[in-house]
């Protein structure tokens, strides 16, 4: 196995894009849909903010025209989950595997409401034929939005949680039985970069040393370690270096940009986690129950700050979004 590893590393030809692909299922983190197929990547994720971006485009404005002409009459919720399923279906035809959707982060606290919407958008998908396990419904990781996947995921609906910062959080999504979790590796790294202030050395905070990769290195070895079957995706890459020293992560979600920087490189890549060697590592099991979760979430001022940042930036996309509609 070790040989295979170094061949994939140093194969003439190959590019950095190529060779993650041997360790990883890399993922699309677009709403651009004609930027996909360039690529081919397994699977593809979207959130508010991307297609936001999308539908101010000329060659995507069509979608949201279409969406309102038909389901104007509608409510703007479900002209939106309309318009975020056509998005979906699209690129659907241009992968082989799975779509992330994102619920509405306004119902991020309201484990009935996420369930609701989850159940409309699945539906809208399976009136188009797209078969239920296509889909991942995105719903940001708090506590409430944790209950809703559990739930979700007991009715055959696979959901992948988002806005993931926290040990905590991916816990709590790994006792839910969540299909994938999505930690967030560019904003955590940010977070740590504006704290350090003056003093942020970054040569020395790079690659595997980057905190954001440690987040996520410590969640996939945990899992791996203690047979958790939930999926790990690194998501929110700032530069390739994140990307190539989480080599061998379940998957990766990546910009096109970024993408396109790994297929223009041939400098030698190798797997940086291992699933076989994490579950030989002394990792205490741990788990948590509400009070628990919401204490040590409290604690990690990183995590706390960026999931609220982060739901407030979806909720004012979304809310752009929809004064489009009008």
């Amino acid at each position: 196995m070790k040989f295979y590893y170094l061949l994939c590393s140093i194969m003439p030809g190959m590019n950095q894009l190529d060779a993650l692909k041997q360790f990883t299922t890399v993922v699309a983190d677009t709403g651009d849909f004609k930027q996909i197929a360039a690529f081919a990547p397994q699977d593809a994720t979207t959130n508010p903010s991307l297609i936001l971006k999308a539908v101010q485009k000329p060659e995507y404005a069509h979608l949201l025209k279409d969406a309102v002409a038909k389901h104007g009459a509608q409510s703007l919720d479900e002209v939106t989950n309309r318009l975020l399923v056509r998005f979906g279906r699209e690129i659907l035809a241009l992968i082989p595997g799975r779509v992330s959707t994102e619920v509405d982060a306004r119902l991020s606290f309201d484990t009935e409401a996420t369930v609701t919407r989850a159940r409309r958008i699945i539906d809208l998908y399976q009136g188009e034929g797209v078969h239920v396990d296509r889909v991942l419904i995105k719903i940001a990781a708090t506590w409430e939005g944790i209950q809703a996947a559990a739930r979700l995921e007991r009715d055959g609906i696979h959901t992948n949680l988002t806005l993931l910062f926290s040990f905590a959080q991916a816990v709590a999504c790994g006792q839910a039985k969540v299909q994938l979790i999505s930690p967030f590796v560019g904003r955590i790294y940010d977070w740590y970069k504006k704290s350090a202030g003056a003093g942020w050395d970054e040569a020395a905070m790079a690659g595997p040393n980057d905190p954001g990769v440690r987040s996520v290195r410590s969640i996939y070895e945990f899992y791996k370690k203690h047979g958790i079957a939930t999926e790990v995706m690194g998501a929110s890459f700032r530069n390739v270096g994140q990307i190539t020293a989480l080599a061998g992560c379940d998957l990766l979600t990546i910009s096109p940009e970024l993408l396109a920087q790994l297929a223009a490189s041939e400098a030698p890549l190798s797997r940086a986690l291992d699933a076989e060697v994490a579950k030989g590592m002394d990792i205490p099991f741990v788990t948590h129950d509400e009070a628990s979760f919401r204490f040590a979430l409290n604690e990690d001022a990183m995590a706390t700050e960026k999931l609220s940042e982060g739901i407030r930036a979806f909720v004012a996309d979304t809310i752009k979004l929809e004064a489009l509609m009008r």
